[in-house]
């Protein structure tokens, strides 16, 4: 018998649902709706767009994202059953749907509820059974949004049948309690208990009480207006505790406990008196109970360049439709550790100024830590990057991209131009020319060499230095670089009139460390779902560095930035000696935009690569005498020797070919020596005499030899992963030195190019020449 009526009972809510879709309704419409109908079934995949949690390389949380509903953000953590307060399961059921228990996802009472009053010409209210709500909600949100219609509750009891035969009643009020709108949570929308716990009082579900799960429940229907009004959700809250012990739900005990009990929603001041009872009731802070839109445990900033980058990977609606993502990034906990602290820390800053820091490792592009604001102990960090969306003028940290343009055309540091005043034609320039001016308007009226031009960083020499390279060469390499100017930029540009952020400006600079190489700067190494399934993985994409410089190339204008570090003392015009730490091989530029309204300074050492921006967030000028090499160079060296902090020391591995010679001017540079490229080198590894190859396609040519001494032997660098001579690829970190016999250098030759070194699936040498390859010599100092 009881398996007949329960028969008899599905029997009848089927017949019912395909009746009432069909009533007053041609029979093809009734098909049609069946045939719109979306898969039932995704509800047991449904992830209800759920937050999705941010890691840092090593495990550690660093918080979630939240996921969104069209453009609305939304708050929802999805909770399982057993991880909600059972007063708060009873109170829906009893105030949503007294009969969940006994239907089969239509509610044939309800349904005769709705028929009387539509029959009395009355608006329909009432009768939508959890199920009912729980498919609006989800499977055909995106379809019918709130709206009321013929076909969607048509399609709804389509489904509502189908759902209740294929899942279990408690699998069905997860969801709906996972599922359902709880109101405005600020800059989010409150979606599931879990939200509205946290919203509302700032518990955990499970933790509840039975008077707060009421006055959750009571609000469902209508969030905005009910918990404006505290007196009628609270008159509400008793008739929904009398209908729970009515049902059995709760006992007299817990009833009258409950009406004992002071519930006090975040946002308002309530008095009682008597059990039961509200003296008075006032809302002093509705945005009390309003929610983050990220919630951030450690590195904001960077965890919203981690939002970014996963759109761009996955796509908008896998991201924040379905969420409940697990993303692994590169942030390195020690390194982001050293930028907060330097942030923290900085001392000397202009009057009104921030600051943007970052530091990348240089051989994959990995963003390893980041801060976009000043640190300032007891006030919140402004939302607002400077490291990664703030476009500033880079000022003269351009000045070593161009110089090394112009070394490998083929001129060489010891190249010279004039140091003294130029103009040249300019049709948006007032007068008709461009006349541009050292700093400050100092100059030296010599013919002085391009090494000494940028330690010095003098203007004339270096918009001399542009018109001989040609702004279109320069322009082509600056695009490669991953900082492209923008239509219309003249000469200016070789002075710094380019907006980037130092993100970018720490991979432009990368590539003088790395052998030549340009990787665009990544935040994610891995993208699971809640169940594990892998997404994307770094390790198996293919992620090709774009070859900008040959390694020879990018020795000398790594050179010519150690320069500009270690040349000349403060006393003879030195810039960036302020930047220096330890034992650690240093190389940098600093940069000052017009106003000054810009303070850079971008270096790197043989680990790392970094920049600091340091301006007003609003725009506008500094002090005139604000210098980046002594409000910068402070803060940059700080995050690097944190970071750098028991390390094994290391030194820049210099690639074959390369010489070193005495600076000309011993009187201007007392010490100096600047590297150049072996001519005889340069010829076998060319096409043209004099001229490098192309950065794309290159192609090198292999230098043989046979030693004079078959028991001579060479003290060189290998890749410990390997076995095999280091290349400009290897980690630092991963070089150790061996001595072997000349002769059986040929077998130490690394992989072919294009062969993935052990261990770095997607890291390629594509100009890479086997038999080339030569001991690396110890790197020079520059002085």
């Amino acid at each position: 018998m009881i398996l007949l009526g329960k028969f008899l009972k599905f029997f009848f809510s089927l017949v019912l649902a395909l009746v009432l879709a069909g009533a007053g309704l041609a029979g093809a419409f009734a098909m049609k709706w069946a045939g719109e109908l979306p898969d039932y079934r995704e509800l047991d995949s449904l992830t209800l767009g759920a937050e999705t949690r941010v890691f840092a390389r090593d495990g550690t949380a660093l918080g979630s994202l939240i996921p969104r509903i069209g453009e609305q953000k939304v708050s929802r953590t999805l909770v399982r059953l057993n991880e909600v307060s059972p007063f708060m399961t009873a109170a829906v059921i009893s105030n949503e749907d007294r009969r969940f228990f006994e239907h089969y996802g239509l509610d044939p009472i309800g349904i005769g509820r709705q028929v009387q009053r539509i029959a009395q010409g009355k608006d329909v209210q009432g009768g939508s059974t959890l199920t009912n709500q729980l498919i609006k909600n989800t499977l055909l949100w995106d379809e019918f949004g709130g709206a009321v219609t013929a076909d969607r509750k048509a399609k709804e009891w389509m489904l509502s049948v189908q759902v209740e035969r294929s899942f279990t009643k408690e699998e069905v009020l997860q969801n709906y309690l996972n599922a359902i709108y709880w109101g405005d949570g600020g800059p989010v929308e409150l979606y599931g208990v879990y939200s509205a716990a946290q919203a509302y009082f700032g518990k955990a579900p499970r933790d509840l009480t039975l008077a707060e799960s009421a006055y959750l429940t009571v609000i469902i229907p209508n969030p905005a207006k009910r918990y404006k009004d505290f007196e009628l959700s609270y008159g509400l809250m008793k008739v929904l505790l009398s209908r729970m012990e009515q049902d059995g739900w709760i006992t007299s005990q817990q009833h009258q406990a409950a009406l004992a009990e002071k519930v006090q929603p975040k946002g308002w001041k309530v008095q009682y008196g008597a059990p039961g009872e509200v003296k008075s009731a006032q809302l002093v802070n509705p945005k009390a109970k309003e929610l983050r839109d990220v919630t951030t445990n450690r590195a904001p900033h960077f965890t919203q360049q981690v939002e970014q980058e996963l759109t761009q990977l996955l796509g908008r609606d896998k991201v924040y439709g379905s969420g409940g993502l697990r993303v692994y990034t590169t942030l390195d906990m020690n390194v982001q550790n050293a930028v907060e602290i330097a942030s923290r820390e900085a001392r000397g800053l202009p009057y009104g100024a921030t600051l943007g820091a970052v530091i990348v490792n240089p051989y994959t592009g990995e963003v390893l830590g980041m801060i976009g604001q000043k640190i300032r102990e007891g006030e919140p960090v402004p939302d607002w990057n400077n490291a990664a969306q703030g476009q500033r003028q880079i000022g003269s940290t351009i000045k070593p991209l161009l110089y090394t343009v112009a070394l490998q055309s083929g001129l060489r540091q010891d190249h010279r131009e004039e140091d003294r005043p130029v103009s040249f034609p300019c049709d948006t320039c007032k007068g008709g020319v461009y006349s541009p001016q050292n700093f400050e308007g100092a100059t030296t009226f010599r013919n002085m060499t391009i090494r000494e031009a940028l330690d010095r960083s003098l203007n004339l020499v270096t918009v001399r230095l542009a018109d001989r390279v040609g702004l279109e060469k320069f322009f082509g390499k600056l695009g490669e670089l991953g900082i492209p100017p923008g239509d219309g930029t003249g000469l200016a540009a070789a002075l710094g009139a380019i907006e980037t952020t130092p993100v970018n400006m720490a991979a432009a600079y990368a590539p003088f460390v790395n052998g030549g190489v340009y990787y665009k700067p990544r935040y994610i190494t891995k993208v699971t779902t809640a169940r594990g399934e892998v997404l994307y993985d770094a390790n198996t994409e293919n992620i090709k560095p774009v070859r900008v410089w040959s390694p020879q190339v990018a020795y000398l204008g790594l050179d010519m930035i150690r320069g500009v570090v270690n040349d000349l003392k403060p006393e003879q015009g030195g810039l960036a000696g302020g930047a220096k730490f330890g034992e650690w091989s240093v190389a940098g530029k600093t940069g000052t935009s017009n106003g000054p309204k810009d303070l850079w300074f971008v270096g790197t050492t043989p680990l790392y690569t970094g920049a600091v921006w340091v301006g007003k967030q609003e725009g506008g000028d500094m002090p005139i005498n604000s210098y980046s090499g002594v409000v910068n160079t402070p803060i940059w060296k700080r995050m690097m020797e944190v970071a750098h902090a028991g390390k094994t020391k290391t030194e820049y591995q210099q690639p074959p070919g390369i010489l070193f010679a005495p600076h000309p001017d011993q009187q201007w540079m007392p010490g100096v020596k600047f590297a150049y490229i072996d001519p005889s080198y340069q010829d076998a590894a060319t096409d043209v005499e004099g001229q490098t190859l192309p950065a794309q396609g290159a192609r090198y040519r292999e230098t043989k030899w046979t030693p004079s001494d078959p028991n001579s032997t060479e003290l060189v660098g290998l890749d410990q992963r390997t076995g095999k001579l280091a290349t400009e690829f290897t980690p630092p970190e991963q070089v150790i030195m061996r001595r072997i016999n000349t002769a059986d250098l040929p077998s130490y030759s690394p992989d072919l190019p294009g062969t993935p070194a052990q261990g770095q699936a997607g890291q390629t040498d594509p100009a890479a020449a086997s038999g080339a390859a030569t001991s690396p010599a110890p790197a020079s100092s520059g002085q």
